[in-house]
């Protein structure tokens, strides 16, 4: 994998523990919290926002005791984060904790925020809330399959990649175009902004042996989320009357589905269908990313000592900067 940014061949080792949903990353986290002074910055879209506690599996507040925690809770569900604001707040936290003399460790799984944090970033715009306004308009008239025949117009090499309902991509490739008159493809094909850090960022991948270990994982956990509330968490989001599916938060796996439940677009039964399927395809799309990465150092999350698989790997990583 070719990386915009030069790193210095003496830049300072910072551990990653990246992997696909329910595959283990807070409980290896964690464990190595529990060895060395170290605070976790999160490295996921969905735990920035408060008031989304039991959908995004976020980190008890026990959890989050034992080791400082970042980039958690830190906007409302209406605002926007983007991966360039991950990533100027991650490169800032990293050298704040160092100078603590702690060490921080990088856990998630949102890969486009690893991408811009460890290769910058291409010149895309930022969003723009009346051009998706208009498009949000334009997919209730004609419905997004529309929509994405309209991309396929302007901007066939991304429309081919995109399921013709994939309406959080399709509305941001048109957005990209309606904006800069240049097809996100090319803007993604240009170069990254040439970025040096002071680090060197290295990933630590929990991948399954077996896929079906993990698909059973994330059904038992979608099922607990069920039984700890989710349903009561999506209504008082609902509730508070300036939420809508158009939003990057409300979008996040499991929100969708449970929105449209309680908007009586489906049952209990196929909301819950729906809400596992979504997020095995989130998984399918987190190991995509995570393969094309042959640096990575890969640990069985499926093995029964992954955690302390995990922790070693960690440790290893860390004693390069001792």
């Amino acid at each position: 994998m070719t990386h915009a940014s030069s790193t210095p061949a003496n830049a300072r080792p910072i551990a990653c523990l990246l992997g696909p949903t329910a595959s283990g990353k807070t409980a290896a986290a964690l464990a190595f919290a529990a060895r060395r002074p170290v605070e976790i910055v999160s490295v996921d879209s969905a735990l920035v926002y408060r008031e989304m506690d039991i959908g995004t599996a976020k980190p008890t507040l026990a959890e989050r005791a034992i080791a400082p925690h970042h980039l958690i809770d830190i906007i409302d569900p209406a605002a926007n984060y983007s991966a360039a604001d991950f990533r100027a707040d991650a490169l800032r936290l990293a050298g704040d904790i160092l100078a603590r003399g702690n060490e921080p460790l990088l856990v998630g799984g949102t890969m486009l925020y690893y991408k811009a944090l460890t290769q910058g970033l291409n010149d895309l715009p930022s969003a723009n809330a009346e051009v998706r306004a208009q498009l949000d308009a334009d997919a209730v008239r004609d419905g997004w399959p529309a929509l994405h025949a309209r991309l396929a117009q302007v901007d066939p090499a991304t429309a081919a990649r995109l399921a013709p309902n994939d309406s959080q991509r399709i509305q941001r490739a048109l957005e990209v175009f309606m904006l800069t008159g240049v097809p996100m493809s090319a803007l993604h094909a240009a170069p990254a902004r040439e970025t040096q850090a002071p680090y060197r960022f290295v990933p630590i991948a929990l991948e399954p042996s077996e896929r079906g270990v993990l698909h059973e994982r994330i059904a038992h956990r979608f099922d607990a989320m069920l039984a700890a509330g989710f349903i009561d968490e999506v209504k008082r989001l609902r509730s508070r009357g300036d939420l809508h599916l158009g939003l990057a938060s409300m979008r996040c796996v499991g929100y969708r589905q449970a929105w449209e439940y309680l908007d009586g677009a489906t049952d209990y039964a196929t909301m819950r269908d729906k809400g596992v399927f979504a997020t095995r395809q989130l998984c399918k799309r987190q190991l995509t990313w995570l393969r094309a990465m042959p640096e990575r150092i890969v640990v069985d999350c499926c093995a029964a000592d992954a955690t302390a698989q995990a922790v070693s790997a960690i440790e290893r990583v860390l004693q390069a900067a001792d």
